[in-house]
């Protein structure tokens, strides 16, 4: 029985780098990249929204802030 010799761990492990570099290439032709404007309002829109949200924890703070302070005074 003629036994199959087993490939070298270097050339198993460089032809999957191989086939993996391949494939990538494959999947980014398929890959629909945003135009700039579209880039540019999404970015605004994370930038608005993110100080919008700022906003709002800031006005909890300084709420939740006086109302720790009114409730500690009238303990004391």
């Amino acid at each position: 029985m003629a036994e199959t010799k087993k490939e070298n761990w270097f050339k198993r492990t460089g032809k999957r780098i191989s086939k993996y570099f391949r494939e990538l290439k494959s999947e980014l032709k398929k890959v629909v990249w945003p135009t700039w404007a579209q880039v540019l309002k999404n970015s605004l829109t994370v930038l608005a929204v993110t100080v919008v949200v700022g906003v709002f924890i800031w006005i909890f703070d300084l709420v939740s802030k006086y109302g720790v302070q009114l409730l500690l005074s009238l303990k004391a």
